[in-house]
């Protein structure tokens, strides 16, 4: 069986290239390897959902209001 009869619409682009497949950044708009999770050149994550999941900034303040909020009580005492 011959390459050619398991594609049957021939080779394209992507398959003659010998260059890797890149995407584009969406941050910093340079060129990074398509399979690569995040931009060696800005650091961010290529996708959300591959980038883990942060406490994010509302628990932190959050957790300076509940300290507030138990000191206050503390100090009433």
């Amino acid at each position: 069986m011959e390459d050619d009869d398991l594609d049957p619409e021939g080779p394209d682009e992507a398959d003659m290239s010998d260059e890797p497949a890149t995407v584009t950044c969406p941050y910093c708009k340079r060129e990074v390897l398509e399979d690569s999770v995040g931009c060696p050149h800005c650091g961010n994550y290529l996708a959300r959902e591959d980038d883990p999941e942060g406490r994010g900034w509302w628990w932190v303040v959050g957790f300076v209001v509940l300290v507030c909020l138990l000191l206050a009580f503390l100090l009433r005492r």
